[in-house]
């Protein structure tokens, strides 16, 4: 544990506002959360494709990318998810302060480790996307033969099999996969995000 008697924390000489003005936009996380194979990464992706076409800085925090360099140090224990979740939460500020949109596309799980990642930072800056599809349509996908191994005790602690999903309680935004194509699905997130006036 770092001592914080030995730390001191420098102020940047250019603001977040200086920096989303020369950036020409505001800065916020897309937090795109649901089960394995719901179309979190698919969606943040295509959502970051069709703000780069906008000229809108950003860029997708993937959970298994961050699994292999930042997070490679970290399991699937209930408390390492948690961890999980806490650091790609200060890597998303520090997106925020730089004057870009960061899209991050994590199961997390734990509804207690979402409203964590919000209170980090400002009233408008954190946009929570549910994912939602059927866990019977995630299973029928399972593009990465997960779940197969979780209901052969492959993979313990698996969510949705033997680990909870907590459903989020008001996300700004919920996205029905299962209903709708990715095109569509991209289309809802960038009407809202023009509505809220954040792009």
């Amino acid at each position: 544990m770092t001592n914080k008697k030995n730390i001191t924390w420098h102020t940047s000489m250019i603001t977040k506002k200086q920096r989303r003005d020369q950036n020409g936009h505001q800065s916020f996380i897309l937090w795109f959360t649901g089960l394995s194979g719901s179309g979190k990464s698919t969606l943040a992706n295509a959502v970051a494709k069709a703000l780069f076409n906008r000229k809108i800085r950003n860029y997708v925090l993937d959970g298994d990318n961050i699994r292999f360099g930042l997070n490679k140090n970290l399991g699937f224990s209930e408390e390492d998810r948690k961890e999980n979740i806490r650091r790609i939460g200060e890597v998303a500020k520090l997106f925020i302060d730089s004057g870009q949109v960061v899209l991050t596309a994590f199961i997390s799980p734990f509804q207690e480790d979402r409203h964590q990642v919000r209170q980090l930072v400002e009233q408008n800056e954190f946009v929570e996307v549910y994912v939602k599809c059927p866990l019977a349509e995630c299973e029928k996908r399972d593009p990465k033969r997960l779940y197969q191994k979780a209901r052969k005790g492959e993979i313990k602690e698996f969510t949705g099999i033997d680990s909870p999903y907590e459903e989020p309680i008001k996300p700004e935004l919920v996205i029905e996969t299962d209903r709708y194509s990715v095109e569509e699905c991209v289309v809802q997130v960038m009407t809202y995000l023009e509505k809220e006036q954040l792009i």
